[in-house]
């Protein structure tokens, strides 16, 4: 049985699924193309906090992917969700890049750097990241209770040489200083997933979850009961694969293999 015939909306990782850095992937297009023409619906789903949807949209543009904001679930957007539902009113400490900063107040919220009147720490992948800001958050954490929210857990965010540290080595580091850990919003908690399917109006069994890491697309899949697609044209290894104790429901050498089962 083809079980992505049954699906009716693919919530796609982008880096290492559908481009590489600035590099795509010779099959994306077509691939975005034939879920259209099959009367079916694709969303870009990035625990990248580093770019707003807007940051977003632009790159995609200059890949040639035309896109839209309602195209898009990022974990800055499923952060502001969460913190309109448990922090509403909080005055917020962004460890992050003038994106999220950008993205966070559009979405109503009070942003300041002043560690006097704050209320709710959030840090994402920030690749504007200053010593300053470390200093701060540590500080808080040592001489305040306060929440402390992360957008995502990912260790490296991969370029065309390599890996980089991302949001989740900036919280180890954070961590060993302080002992303290955030609550860690994007993949793999099954909150984007979620908020895509009621989005949509579509359930799990007819949803599926595209990524190349086992750790957060994969396990977001798991958890939200989506159809999992791992792709290996990112940093999952066969070794990796075979360590790992969650398992995909399928295994792709990489997206474009979904174009010829759309329709079988």
């Amino acid at each position: 049985m083809n079980r992505i015939s049954n699906i009716n909306l693919f919530l796609f990782d982008m880096d290492g699924t559908l481009y590489l850095g600035n590099r795509l992937y010779s099959f994306t297009t077509e691939l975005l193309q034939a879920i259209k023409a099959a009367g079916k619906r694709y969303l870009f789903m990035t625990n990248n906090s580093s770019k707003s949807v807007a940051d977003y949209i632009l790159k995609l543009s200059k890949l040639g992917i035309k896109a839209d904001r309602e195209d898009f679930i990022t974990s800055s957007q499923a952060t502001a969700y969460y913190l309109k539902k448990h922090h509403k009113d909080a005055v917020l400490y962004v460890c992050g890049t003038k994106s999220l900063k950008q993205e966070l107040m559009t979405e109503g919220f009070r942003v300041s750097d002043n560690i006097d009147e704050t209320e709710c720490i959030v840090i994402g992948n920030d690749t504007e990241l200053t010593f300053k800001k470390l200093e701060d958050i540590c500080k808080l954490l040592l001489t305040k209770e306060l929440p402390y929210i992360a957008t995502n857990p990912d260790y490296v965010c991969p370029t065309e040489f390599g890996s980089v540290p991302d949001c989740g080595s900036f919280c180890d580091m954070i961590f060993n200083s302080t002992g303290k850990r955030p609550v860690f919003i994007g993949k793999p908690a099954p909150l984007m997933p979620q908020l895509a399917m009621e989005k949509w109006n579509c359930v799990p069994e007819e949803t599926a979850v595209i990524g190349d890491r086992i750790y957060t697309d994969i396990k977001s899949g798991i958890n939200s009961g989506a159809l999992s697609i791992l792709v290996m044209s990112g940093e999952t290894t066969d070794e990796i694969l075979a360590a790992s104790d969650d398992k995909p429901d399928i295994v792709l050498n990489d997206a474009g293999e979904i174009i010829k089962m759309l329709n079988i």
